[in-house]
């Protein structure tokens, strides 16, 4: 949609012949953008007594740190705000259908727990 939408900004403008090279630049810049986006995605947790890390496809550390804040919605939403040692905190989103039921639990446990509510 989104090169669909520049080729006719610009095709309007430059005309249709030299609309093609930008369209195909866009095109090819979004989906890199994807690909890095999707690279970028948590794939595994490590629970903790007192922090939680996340870590990415490739084994590389995404974020570390304690629990420091929670905010809960309904049971179908999990935000875990991680503050490392060093640094600045990392916000986590979970929807539950991102985990099995009693690992979305107990990290809504850990969140409430440290966040004092």
């Amino acid at each position: 949609m989104a090169t669909s939408a520049v080729y006719i900004s610009v095709a309007s403008r430059l005309g249709a012949l030299q609309a093609v090279p930008l369209t195909l630049a866009v095109g090819a810049l979004l989906t890199l953008c994807a690909l890095r986006y999707e690279r970028a995605q948590p794939v595994a947790l490590r629970i903790g007594r007192d922090a939680l890390s996340v870590w990415g496809r490739s084994g590389t550390l995404l974020a570390q740190g304690r629990i420091a804040g929670c905010s809960q919605w309904s049971g179908r939403l999990l935000v875990l705000t991680l503050k490392p040692e060093e640094g600045r905190t990392s916000t986590l989103l979970l929807a539950a259908d991102s985990l099995p039921a009693p690992h979305f639990r107990e990290l809504s446990v850990l969140g409430r727990r440290a966040a004092g509510t």
